[in-house]
């Protein structure tokens, strides 16, 4: 197996069809099929249904292209790293992240990053949890900081907290006549605006499954793309949302946190698996770094920990997950 193989083999996945494959790949449509008959053989499986229009990938095919992509992505990022490196410049990191994320320990993380690697250039992106999978997988991100728990093989996930929601109420509001916590079965009645909008499955999904899951009829649910629309209308007295505790940024509203061990909502950290690029390792050292500070928005108020642990184990498991190798970690501080 070779380099040749694997980006034949990605270009009939990606283009399904042998002729389009072929002329992309600038070689003739034989040779082209016969490499991947002889990736097929040594691998002792069938990738691609040939029986189909389109071309159709096995189940076999569909876990080598997603590897296939993470390996040619890796070879691009070593000619890369080598090329700068050679020429002495910047090293850079694509880190996506959900709008709310921005409300808790992401600035803080990017602003210890840029100042303990001065060097390396960040670039953030605004990304969906559900697109953060895609784009890791494909290469064009290299972190993501989302909400939504999914199951990918090919990528990696810490669940660094789970953040309590919290009900965001305009003061006019019958149920704000007190800050004490609020049971959901409060809400039944209620005009309930919820985000994203899209695409789905969402945060929104998350919130409406705690609803649906106790039964509560609500009077409407209105959806909204992000999260500042949505607390523009709970101001403008149009209904209520649910949202993440560290997301009460506007002080013309009121909060109640909701009293149910559910309603809550993780921050997750995702990679590529098996990526040992030195930024991850890095990433993961400073949240340690990071909850052994104390900042405000970690209180156990609004913050709930996974198996009942405190804020130092979960820190000391993180911490345990990123342990970084000697010798990738001396590369980059060499």
């Amino acid at each position: 197996m070779d380099l040749r193989q694997l980006r034949y083999f990605v270009a009939v996945a990606t283009t399904k069809n042998f002729t389009r494959a072929a002329e992309q790949m600038h070689i003739a449509q034989p040779p082209l099929s016969r490499q991947i008959q002889l990736l097929e053989e040594e691998l002792g499986v069938v990738l691609i249904q040939r029986d189909s229009r389109p071309l159709r990938l096995t189940e076999a095919g569909r876990a080598f292209y997603e590897q296939s992509l993470q390996v040619l992505h890796r070879v691009e990022q070593m000619k890369t790293g080598a090329r700068q490196v050679g020429r002495n410049q910047r090293q850079s990191v694509s880190i996506a992240y959900v709008a709310s994320t921005l409300y808790g320990g992401l600035p803080m993380l990017i602003r210890m990053f840029r100042k303990r690697y001065p060097d390396t250039d960040v670039n953030l992106v605004d990304l969906s949890s559900v697109h953060q999978i895609s784009e890791l997988k494909s290469g064009r991100i290299d972190i993501g900081f989302g909400r939504i728990r999914t199951r990918d093989a090919s990528v990696s996930r810490v669940v660094l907290r789970e953040e309590r929601l919290v009900v965001a109420l305009p003061p006019s509001s019958p149920l704000a006549s007190t800050n004490e916590r609020i049971l959901l079965k409060e809400l039944a009645g209620q005009r309930l605006i919820v985000f994203p909008k899209e695409p789905r499955p969402s945060y929104a999904d998350h919130v409406l499954s705690l609803i649906h899951d106790q039964d509560i009829q609500l009077s409407e649910v209105h959806e909204v793309r992000e999260l500042q629309a949505a607390l523009g209308l709970v101001a403008s007295e149009m209904g209520v949302c649910i949202i993440p505790a560290a997301a009460r940024a506007r002080t013309d509203l009121v909060y109640r946190v909701i009293e149910d061990e559910r309603a809550t909502s993780p921050i997750i950290l995702s990679h590529r698996l098996n990526d040992d690029s030195w930024y991850i390792t890095a990433i993961k050292e400073l949240i340690v770094e990071m909850y052994a500070q104390n900042p405000p928005w970690l209180d156990m108020e609004t913050n709930a920990f996974p198996s009942s642990l405190s804020k130092e184990a979960l820190a000391a498991r993180v911490d345990e997950k990123s342990r970084p190798r000697s010798s990738s970690k001396k590369k980059q501080t060499d």
